[in-house]
């Protein structure tokens, strides 16, 4: 009884976060028939007022986000044709990471950088984890599957390190441009303010969901080594 409640624990606050994220973006994702434009357009409007012009906006299918090699804002169909709470709050997150970029934002450069090593290590984790069971059968040493065992763990759990790190910028992307622009600039109706700020704790809080959910995973491969 007691393991099934830690179990049960455990799942919520792994999952819990990402759940939370993903109901309150669909919560206030209802078109808006008073908002002039879309996602995309709102987009493009901050973009022009900071006389990002070379900046562009376009749509992806792998989530909302920007890039900073490409300088370009990617936002998912419903937030880049949508007219919602959801798209113009999410638009003006990711319009927030461009900001930051123009801006020399430090963080964010660090990031682009630790995002990169990563993914190369999360790779190079996952590679040696197929490979582990049977070096440890041909070798039979226990030093070298541990050694191993521990290379592929710790290249996994950088990744989980790098969300974490990365939960200032967006933050920062959130509550430090996001929402003084659209205050500024007179966007929200004060009765959506409130709202507002919860999906931009939800954007923020993206990256931290997704570390939580990567720790599952390494625990997944310590549980199957370790039979």
């Amino acid at each position: 009884m007691h393991f099934l409640i830690i179990a049960v624990l455990l799942l919520l606050l792994i999952f819990g976060p990402q759940w939370w994220a993903r109901a309150v973006l669909r919560r206030y994702s209802k078109p808006r028939p008073d908002y002039p434009g879309d996602g995309g357009q709102f987009a493009r409007h901050l973009l022009k007022q900071f006389d990002m012009h070379k900046v562009k906006v376009e749509g992806t299918e792998q989530g909302d986000h920007y890039d900073p090699v490409a300088k370009v804002v990617r936002l998912t169909p419903d937030k880049l044709n949508g007219k919602s709470l959801t798209a113009v709050a999410v638009a003006a997150h990711e319009v927030g990471h461009a900001i930051q970029d123009h801006l020399n934002y430090a963080p964010l450069k660090w990031r682009a950088r630790l995002v990169n090593i990563a993914q190369a290590a999360e790779k190079t984790g996952a590679g040696v984890m197929m490979v582990l069971p049977l070096v440890a059968l041909i070798t039979r040493s226990p030093a070298a599957s541990a050694a191993m065992f521990a290379v592929a763990i710790g290249s996994m759990a950088i990744g989980t390190v790098v969300h974490l790190i990365t939960l200032p910028v967006e933050w920062d992307a959130s509550f430090g441009r996001a929402m003084p622009l659209l205050k500024a600039g007179g966007y929200l109706d004060p009765k959506d303010e409130k709202a507002a700020r919860r999906i931009l704790k939800a954007c923020a809080l993206t990256y931290f969901a997704s570390s939580l959910a990567s720790l599952l995973n390494v625990w997944r491969w310590w549980r199957y080594l370790r039979r």
